[in-house]
């Protein structure tokens, strides 16, 4: 969706003012990319600086996640980077030992569970 943005306010620019408009276009869509950028570098550099799979609270971020949700906005939510189980599917552990597993498809979030920890030792 965002590349068609870019290619009509080129055209649109070429349109409307010729050359220039092109330049001013190309200049918009170069300042996006920049922001783009930096706010993946400051998630993961946060994201990095943490132990990987851990989250402050499991059941807290299991209740923010939500469908089609991409996977830099989880990261940003968990505050790390997840600890891998199988294929597309990843994992964050708080401390009391409760865990949050989430599968992701083209890198957007497609389900999520929250296994807790009396539960994932099998006791009722």
């Amino acid at each position: 969706m965002s590349a068609g943005l870019a290619l009509l306010a080129l055209v649109l620019g070429g349109v409307l003012l010729g050359w220039q408009g092109v330049i001013f276009a190309m200049a918009g869509v170069v300042v996006w990319l920049l922001l783009q950028m930096r706010q993946l570098m400051r998630v993961m550099k946060l994201a990095g600086a943490a132990p990987p799979g851990s989250v402050a609270s499991a059941a807290t971020l299991a209740s923010q996640l939500h469908a089609g949700m991409k996977l830099v906005d989880l990261i940003s939510l968990a505050g790390s980077l997840g600890s891998k189980q199988a294929p597309e599917t990843f994992a964050w552990r708080d401390a009391g030992g409760d865990a949050v597993e989430v599968v992701l498809r083209k890198g957007r979030l497609a389900e999520w569970r929250l296994l807790r920890a009396g539960e994932a030792a099998g006791s009722p």
